[in-house]
C-alpha cells in the first residue's frame, strides 16, 4: 500500500484517514444492506436516519440553536452567494458587503444581478493584507444583510471578533467552519462549502435563522428557495448522497476528537508555530498579512528568491508534502492547516522549510 502524504491543499483538502478507511470498508456493503450508501434511495429509512444524525452532529459540533435551520445543499459556496440575495433581499434592496479578499469579491459579483450591493469597506488598497478598521465601515441604514467572509482562503486573512450591526450578518465560513467555537447567534446565516473542514466537494452546509426564511426575496423557482429546502429536510430533489455520508463521518470524527473547542486549541498552536518559523527565517520566508488578522487555516508565504519556488515545491513533494503551491491570484506558497491535517504534517513542513533555508540561504 502506498504511503499517505501530508496534504496541505486548500480544497478539496485532506480528509481524516479514519473516515476514508471506514468509507472504504463500507463501500460495497453499508449497514448490512448488501449495497453501497451511494446506491440506495435518499428516501429510504436508513438514509433518512443518516441525514438526521448528520444534522444532530453538526448542531452539537457548532452549538446550533433550535431556532436555526440546517440545510445540506448542492452547488458549493458560490451558488449560495447567488441564492442569498434571491432569498433574503427584495428586488433593488440594498445589501452590504465587506470585501477582505478574493472570495468576498466573488460573493459581491454573484449578488450584483439581484441587489444594490454596496461595499462597506475593502482591503484592496492593502493588497488584501489587512482588514479595514471597523470605524471606517460605511454600513447602510436599510441593508437587507451584511455579508462577510470569515476567512479568506487565498489571501490568508481571517476576521476576528464579534460584528455588531442592525442588519443580520451573513458569513462565508467555508475555510474555517468548526476550526474553533463560534456563537451562531452572532449570525443570521452561515454557509460553507464542505471541501475544506467538513468533508468532500459537492455539498454545502447552510445554517440560517428560521425567521429569515419568511422573507419574500425575489420571485424564484422552488429549487432556488431556502425555505422550500428547509421544509423538505434538504431533500427537495435528490441530494449528493455519498458526499452527505462522508460529511457525516467527518462530523462524527470531529466530535470524537473533542469538538470545535479541541480543534480551536490545536489550530491556534499549529498556526502560531508555522508563522513563527516564517517570521524567524531572517527574511528567507515572509508572510505579508497584518499579524492581527493572519488566518489560522490558510498560511500564504513567499520565498525571498522566487526563482527557488519550483525547487521548493519539488523537494517538498519528495518529502511527501503536497498542495503547497500558492493560488494563482497571489503566487508563492500556501499551507492550509485544516482540522484533518495531522499535527505531524505541520512539524514536517517546518523542519523542511528550515532545512531548505539553510541550504539555499
Amino acid at each position: 500500500m502506498s504511503h499517505r502524504v501530508f496534504n496541505f491543499s486548500a480544497g478539496p483538502a485532506t480528509l481524516p484517514e479514519p473516515v476514508l478507511r471506514q468509507a472504504q470498508a463500507e463501500l460495497l456493503d453499508w449497514q448490512g444492506l448488501g449495497a453501497s450508501v451511494a446506491e440506495i434511495s435518499h428516501r429510504s429509512a436508513p438514509f433518512i436516519d443518516l441525514a438526521a444524525r448528520a444534522e444532530a452532529d453538526l448542531r452539537q459540533l457548532l452549538s446550533v440553536p433550535d431556532d436555526y435551520a440546517v440545510l445540506f445543499l448542492q452547488g458549493g459556496a458560490t451558488l449560495q452567494q447567488a441564492l442569498i440575495p434571491l432569498n433574503f433581499a427584495a428586488p433593488g434592496q440594498v445589501a452590504d458587503y465587506l470585501i477582505t479578499g478574493h472570495w468576498g469579491q466573488t460573493a459581491l459579483r454573484q449578488a450584483r444581478p439581484y441587489v444594490d450591493a454596496r461595499v462597506v469597506a475593502s482591503g484592496e488598497a492593502s493588497g488584501y493584507r489587512d482588514v479595514p478598521p471597523r470605524s471606517e465601515w460605511r454600513l447602510s441604514a436599510d441593508a437587507a444583510y451584511l455579508h462577510v467572509t470569515a476567512n479568506e482562503t487565498i489571501h490568508g486573512v481571517e476576521l476576528r471578533g464579534r460584528i455588531t450591526t442592525d442588519a443580520p450578518v451573513f458569513a462565508d465560513f467555508s475555510s474555517s467552519i468548526a476550526s474553533e467555537p463560534i456563537d451562531v447567534r452572532d449570525y443570521g446565516l452561515i454557509y460553507a462549502g464542505a471541501q475544506k473542514n467538513l468533508g468532500p466537494a459537492g455539498i454545502a452546509v447552510v445554517i440560517v435563522r428560521r425567521d429569515l426564511l419568511d422573507r419574500a426575496g425575489h420571485p424564484r423557482a422552488d429549487i432556488l428557495s431556502y425555505a422550500s429546502h428547509a421544509a423538505r429536510d434538504s431533500m427537495l430533489n435528490t441530494p449528493p448522497t455519498f458526499n452527505w455520508y462522508l460529511l457525516g463521518l467527518c462530523l462524527r470524527w470531529m466530535l470524537d476528537e473533542g469538538g470545535a473547542a479541541a480543534f480551536g486549541r490545536r489550530n491556534a498552536v499549529r498556526a502560531s508555530r508555522l508563522y513563527a518559523a516564517i517570521d524567524g527565517s531572517d527574511g528567507f520566508y515572509r508572510n505579508e498579512v497584518a499579524p492581527p488578522v493572519r488566518s489560522r487555516m490558510n498560511v500564504p508565504f513567499f520565498l525571498r528568491n522566487d526563482a527557488l519556488d519550483a525547487e521548493f515545491l519539488h523537494q517538498a513533494g519528495e518529502r511527501g508534502l503536497i498542495g503547497l503551491k500558492g493560488h494563482k491570484v497571489v503566487g508563492g506558497m500556501r499551507a492550509s492547516l485544516y482540522n484533518a491535517l495531522p499535527d505531524a504534517a505541520v512539524e514536517a513542513l517546518i523542519d523542511f522549510m528550515q532545512e531548505f533555508a539553510r541550504r539555499h540561504g
